[in-house]
């Protein structure tokens, strides 16, 4: 049986996986969501929701899937980020019903004012959850105030930190350029041909922002650098980040697009990579007062409970991924 140490680093990278596969997989249709605000026209519009309908909403399940891994293996670390984060989550929540009642109700009657509301609904439900997510990663960089029981003491405003918005813009810009990639692989024509320029655009942002955040990590969150410089981990994801972020515009305009979203996933994955590297061993570190922060050690599950899990998610996870598979190869190619 694997001792403790060695579970609850196990725990911490499967978190970060299934994080990573929400940002990956759920973070296309973000995006996807938002450019569907530049079609055309209603027709144009539509092939935005024909292209994500059938994937949307198992891209949702990694969400789901993380907060459950999180809620048994460190439950501490779940009742405090649920508790410090009730309004934005409470927002997330909405914006998530409002996306999937407008992917449902579009259709249901035969009017440009109704489905111009739809089409609206859906980009903001699309648009919010984007910016929470860099909100929140944002905020557990900089860390929150803590009590010694763990519970947040700050208000909702202390969220909407200036750091924090820039991360959120940051996961914005990062979600529209990953949507704008795989609309590029599923239309054609001259709406392809827009959705590759405004991956682009969204491209241009997504890197000026990375080095904005990067700029304002050192002079908001400097114990997150503090002993990264000799950390091999870090500076290979570094150079795995940088590469895709600069090979990501080279492949956006050739045709072979489904490389070009794997750059793109992989520039996301070694993005959140960066984060737990520098998080690490914290899941979430406290303010003023450091030695509350949560760490993997002090707010992991027994040991028999985060074996148990290992084993429920080595026979899950297989599935999961076996399923997302098969639905992506049934609803391969263009939309038409």
């Amino acid at each position: 049986m694997m001792d403790a140490s060695l579970l609850q680093n196990v725990w911490f990278l499967l978190f970060g996986v299934l994080v990573a596969g929400y940002a990956i997989l759920d973070g296309f249709d973000l995006g996807a969501g938002m450019l569907s605000i530049v079609g055309k026209n209603q027709a144009e519009r539509r092939v935005f929701y024909q292209a994500i309908g059938p994937v949307w909403d198992g891209n949702e399940v990694w969400l789901l899937t993380a907060g459950g891994a999180l809620f048994a293996a460190f439950p501490p670390v779940y009742a405090s980020v649920f508790s410090g984060f009730y309004i934005p989550f409470m927002l997330l929540l909405v914006a998530l019903i409002l996306r999937a009642v407008s992917l449902e109700f579009r259709s249901k009657v035969d009017s440009d004012k109704w489905r111009a509301l739809w089409d609206r609904a859906f980009w903001l439900g699309s648009l919010l959850p984007s910016l929470l997510f860099g909100v929140t990663v944002g905020n557990l960089l900089l860390g929150l105030p803590l009590d010694a029981g763990g519970n947040y003491t700050g208000t909702f405003l202390q969220l909407l930190h200036p750091y924090a918005l820039i991360l959120g813009l940051l996961s914005l810009s990062m979600f529209a350029c990953h949507g704008g990639v795989y609309m590029a692989i599923k239309t054609e024509g001259d709406l392809q041909a827009r959705m590759q320029s405004w991956a682009g655009r969204a491209w241009m942002a997504w890197v000026s922002l990375f080095f904005v955040g990067t700029l304002a990590t050192f002079f908001f969150a400097p114990a997150r650098m503090a002993g990264l410089t000799g950390n091999i981990l870090f500076w290979l994801n570094l150079i795995v980040l940088l590469g895709a972020l600069v090979a990501l515009p080279v492949v956006l305009r050739t045709t072979r697009h489904g490389l070009t979203f794997i750059v793109s996933a992989l520039a996301i994955t070694a993005q959140i990579a960066l984060v737990g590297i520098s998080l690490y061993p914290n899941m979430v570190p406290a303010i003023p007062d450091a030695a509350l922060s949560l760490t993997i050690a002090n707010s992991s599950s027994s040991e028999l409970t985060l074996t148990t899990m290992l084993v429920i998610a080595l026979i899950g996870m297989p599935l999961v991924i076996g399923y997302t598979i098969f639905i992506y190869r049934v609803f391969r190619g263009k939309v038409q």
